[in-house]
């Protein structure tokens, strides 16, 4: 998990597949926020159009690139908590969010996890995919 972490910590602009509200898929870009008890969180509004499709079609892929050329995907199924101890570590670690919700028991703020995740790292060397079960 630990290489998963770093990868999408040093790549903090990552991509988030989704099956929007039409059928159609839908792309975005994300940024995974922090690991607490062996899960990947991230956030968003309920006031947004990617929480709708979550909760509708939790199925997602995530992805994002480095400079080398090397990538991950991580596949898995959004499940949203309201964890306010998450909640509360995402709005201290982070300006933006303070900004944009103030307080972790703000009542659009929404965050959760990718459950029953795989990741992928690979890169264009050729070299065989690595497959990591989270």
């Amino acid at each position: 998990m630990e290489i998963i972490i770093r990868f999408l910590q040093e790549n903090p602009v990552q991509f988030l597949a989704t099956i929007g509200m039409d059928g159609k898929p839908k792309v975005r870009p994300f940024k995974f926020r922090l690991e607490e008890d062996n899960r990947l969180w991230f956030c968003t509004s309920n006031r947004k159009d990617v929480y709708n499709e979550l909760k509708n079609h939790p199925h997602v892929e995530l992805s994002v690139a480095s400079p080398q050329e090397t990538w991950i995907r991580l596949a898995g199924i959004a499940v949203f908590e309201n964890n306010l101890a998450v909640k509360q570590k995402m709005i201290d670690s982070d300006e933006s969010l303070r900004a944009q919700y103030r307080t972790a028991d703000n009542p659009v703020f929404e965050v959760f996890y990718i459950d029953r995740a795989v990741a992928t790292i690979a890169a264009f060397t050729g070299l065989p995919p690595k497959k990591f079960f989270l």
